[in-house]
């Protein structure tokens, strides 16, 4: 017979969800240590595609999980360059207004581009995007192990098409970043504050 003050076993649903509730605090702790080693990070993503396109290469398949992946990888990087507020949308919604005659009700608020400083907010920040490739090359590896994701394709094809993709859609967000006069990197001279320059 047991006594009430004996603990009881957890149940097993209970314990399962105890220790995944623990496997999740630990995965997140490594990636906050990861956060600020950024060079590092994309130094560890750029060597598993390297290793997945050797596996690639050296066994002749898997051509299709191939081009899924690039495909992705080139979806995540659009979302990397644009911008959060597409000025395209907002240019629009004026538009609309002016021609709906809502546009003028009053004074406003200076509403050039050019009256103030607004710093670039990506749509997709960089760590998601490191995150989000190092995943979906990692789960392309994975992919490979098994002989179902091996779909026999002519691959200079595949090859063909996504060079084709990569080049009209990377004229598409040079041509929006001209347009709209904004560029998603930090380059140039760096402002300075307080000093004698």
């Amino acid at each position: 017979m047991m006594s009430s003050d004996e603990p009881a076993a957890p149940p097993p649903l209970a314990a399962a969800q105890l220790h995944l509730a623990k496997l999740q605090r630990q995965y997140q702790q490594t990636l906050d240590r990861w956060t600020p080693h950024v060079l590092q990070r994309w130094l560890g993503t750029f060597g598993l595609l390297i290793i997945f396109m050797l596996r690639i290469v050296l066994s002749q398949g898997w051509y299709i999980v191939c081009y899924a992946l690039a495909i992705y990888l080139l979806n995540l990087l659009l979302a990397f360059l644009q911008p959060r507020f597409d000025p395209s949308l907002q240019d629009d919604l004026v538009a609309d207004e002016i021609e709906e005659g809502t546009g003028d009700e009053g004074p406003t608020l200076p509403s050039q581009r050019d009256d103030e400083f607004r710093p670039f907010v990506r749509r997709l920040p960089e760590w998601q995007f490191w995150l989000s490739s190092t995943r979906a090359v990692v789960v392309a590896l994975f992919c490979t192990l098994s002989e179902v994701f091996d779909v026999p394709v002519y691959w200079p094809i595949l090859v063909v098409y996504f060079c084709v993709l990569f080049a009209l859609t990377m004229r598409r967000q040079i041509q929006h970043m001209l347009k709209y006069k904004y560029i998603p990197f930090d380059i140039g001279r760096k402002a300075r504050y307080g000093g004698s320059h």
